[in-house]
Formats: C-alpha cells, structure tokens, sequence
C-alpha cells in the first residue's frame, strides 16, 4: 500500500495520442493560420465551406510539428490544397480569327 504518496507504477509506458486527437499549440506557433480561419469563419456566419482554404493552411501549418502528417485526401480537402499546390496554369492563347466589332459583338475575319 501507499498511504499519502504516489503508487509505484514500474509497467507504464508512454503511449501517442490516439489517432484523430488534436494537440495543443501551446507555443503559438500555428496561431497566425488560426486566427485568418476563425476571421473567415465569422465573416461567412460559421460556414465552414468558404473557409476551406484557410483550414487547408492552419493544419499545414499545425503538420508542422505538431500533428503527424496525414495525405489531404484523408482530410477532406484534396480538392483544395491540391489545387493550391499545383503550377499555374497557362493562359489562353488569343483568338486570331475574331476581332471585337464597333457594336460590342464578335465578328469573324
């Protein structure tokens, strides 16, 4: 028994956080992401779906370090960071065959 003092514990082991939890940013260091996103949540009435940028770049941010990376497919935003991360595209080539008209139509030449 251990009256008054803590019990001896010799099988304990550290074990990670279960899949899925979320570590505190104690030092801050994701805290700029953090604030554009609830910024952008409060503009569009708690919608996250015009965010979905901004939560795209607070856990890029929160992967970092303090949350084992994970694909963004897993996350539900392939759609958005992919696109974010992806060259830019190219712009259109001119139409050589059409010239503006004086009344505002297209007309061919």
């Amino acid at each position: 028994m251990s009256f008054g003092r803590p019990p001896q514990l010799t099988n304990f082991s550290v074990l990670p956080p279960d899949r899925g939890s979320f570590p505190l940013d104690h030092d801050g260091e994701c805290k700029a992401q953090m604030m554009k996103y609830m910024k952008c949540l409060q503009s569009h009435g708690n919608s996250s779906i015009p965010c979905r940028v901004e939560s795209g770049q607070y856990l890029e941010c929160r992967m970092n370090g303090l949350m084992e990376r994970d694909e963004w497919r897993n996350l539900g935003l392939a759609d958005v960071m992919d696109k974010k991360d992806a060259p830019a595209s190219t712009p259109a080539a001119p139409a050589s065959d059409k010239t503006a008209s004086s009344k505002g139509g297209i007309k061919s030449t």
